[in-house]
């Protein structure tokens, strides 16, 4: 079978692989549709960072590279494995990729996503989604309702990023919040936090391309940090002092500053950005107003049988977020390279590994 496999930075390949063949307790995934992640770019051009090197094999895996990528994929069963009753031949399915021990103290508390030897398949090894097969345990699929379609199925692992950072924030009903990057995340954040009922929702984001989805997303407010007071203009609108939560989903030194000054006292700003470098916090912010300052990783327990059902009564409707679907053969060019070099043309690519 064909698989995009990652040799080293700026080196990707699409190359023969055999094909997998599930194991006691897997499925085998004909994937249809697979996303590109943030994270798969940061491997791509500054790699390996998740992705375990040739001189340090993964913990749980033991892999080295070359090792498949891509962990945001859905498809179809075409096999199942001894003492697999509950999925079936033919079901349509999302792949939850977090890989867990079981054994810390993290895993049994259910908090796998904080696992101290975790990984992701298509980073960690084990497979991932850019490729026609994946064989994956079964307590990693979720079987997707009639009218979710597999297309919608990769999505739910950046939705569920968003989801458990919004349900990890203490975020309720009629609440307001401000997100910060109208990137994959922050778009994600905004159709969430639509979906759990906000009142206000404001977006901080300087891609012209990328507000007017945000608009369309149905943000009450879209600011460019260029130009505009981010934190005046969000405490003005919201009663003024501004919204209960921020959302980080920029991961920049000046951004998570701004989500603490915006947010009102006693509220909470919280972190989804994965940051590349140590970051300055204004402790005086948090000090004068009793804020909060929190952060979430992934997601886990019910994070992705929510966002399907959202998915499944029209809560959420995220397929705008698609700006271009490609084939496997074309995934470095069209896709990798794509989002490089036109970021604010795109949010979210698909890649079809069978097409």
């Amino acid at each position: 079978m064909k698989a995009l496999r990652f040799h080293g930075a700026n080196d990707l390949r699409v190359e023969d692989v055999p094909k997998p063949r599930p194991g006691s307790g897997q499925v085998l995934i004909e994937v249809d549709w697979c996303g590109i992640c943030g994270t798969d770019l940061h491997e791509f051009q500054a790699g390996p960072i998740f992705i375990p090197s040739a001189d340090h094999p993964h913990p749980l895996t033991a892999e080295v590279p070359p090792v498949v990528m891509g962990h945001e994929f859905a498809g179809t069963v075409v096999e199942v494995g001894d003492d697999v009753t509950d999925v079936a031949i033919g079901d349509q399915v999302a792949v939850e990729p977090l890989l867990r021990c079981d054994a810390c103290p993290q895993c049994r508390a259910g908090d796998y996503n904080i696992c101290e030897r975790g990984g992701v398949y298509g980073l960690a090894g084990y497979g991932g989604g850019l490729a026609e097969y994946c064989a994956v345990d079964r307590r990693n699929v979720h079987v997707l309702p009639p009218g979710v379609s597999t297309e919608m199925g990769a999505l739910v692992e950046p939705l569920a990023v968003a989801w458990h950072a919004v349900v990890q924030s203490g975020f309720r009903p009629e609440q307001s919040a401000l997100v910060i990057g109208g990137g994959p995340i922050g778009l994600a954040l905004l159709l969430c936090l639509r979906a759990a009922g906000a009142s206000w929702v404001g977006v901080s984001e300087p891609s012209t391309a990328r507000k007017a989805m945000a608009e369309s997303f149905g943000a009450h407010a879209v600011y460019d940090p260029r130009t505009d007071d981010v934190v005046a203009l969000s405490r003005a609108a919201v009663d003024g002092v501004g919204p209960h939560v921020s959302f980080d989903a920029s991961g920049l030194p000046a951004t998570i500053n701004t989500a603490l000054a915006a947010v009102r006292p006693a509220g909470t700003a919280y972190n989804v950005a994965i940051w590349e470098d140590s970051a300055p916090i204004d402790m005086g912010l948090l000090l004068s107003g009793e804020r909060n300052l929190r952060s979430g990783l992934c997601y886990a327990g019910d994070d992705y049988p929510a966002v399907i059902a959202a998915l499944a009564d029209e809560r959420i409707e995220p397929s705008r977020m698609i700006t271009a679907r490609i084939a496997l053969t074309d995934v470095v060019d069209h896709g990798f390279t794509e989002l490089i070099d036109n970021k604010e043309q795109h949010i979210k690519i698909l890649v079809r590994p069978g097409a």
